[in-house]
């Protein structure tokens, strides 16, 4: 498996690289949104800067990881990248991953997280719904 070296330091967005990509993403107490890409791609350098913004949005959110994956020099276990952005969400639940498919806006990205975390955090546990 290729990767990079693991990065000194981390931003709001954490690079995530192959050596790593278990302890981070498939950590059972994070909700992860990972953004894989290219450093080539054109749709990726466009939505860099709202990935950005995300990831300031969540960094006082311990549990919420708003990650970035370069794929073209880092390979993880079960990722099959096939085109560039390709967004996965990693909830604690369900670590086999669900493709990201809503609006690639900061609106989108935050309604989707916000209805995906904020469920669990506002109840203190997990959600109970009645039958």
């Amino acid at each position: 498996m290729k990767s990079e070296a693991v990065p000194e330091t981390q931003g709001n967005v954490v690079y995530v690289v192959g050596t790593e990509f278990e302890k981070i993403v498939m950590d059972p107490t994070k909700d992860v949104l990972v953004k894989f890409y290219a450093p080539w791609c054109g749709h990726c350098k466009k939505l860099a800067p709202i990935w950005d913004e995300l990831g300031e949005a969540y960094k006082d959110q311990p549990n919420v990881v708003i990650a970035k994956f370069d794929a073209t020099v880092n390979e993880a276990n079960g990722v099959d990248v096939s085109g560039y952005p390709t967004l996965k969400w990693y909830p604690k639940e369900n670590k086999a991953g669900v493709d990201y498919d809503g609006d690639r806006d900061l609106e989108g990205f935050k309604s989707f997280i916000d209805q995906n975390v904020v469920k669990e955090a506002a109840t203190g546990g997990a959600v109970n719904e009645e039958l």
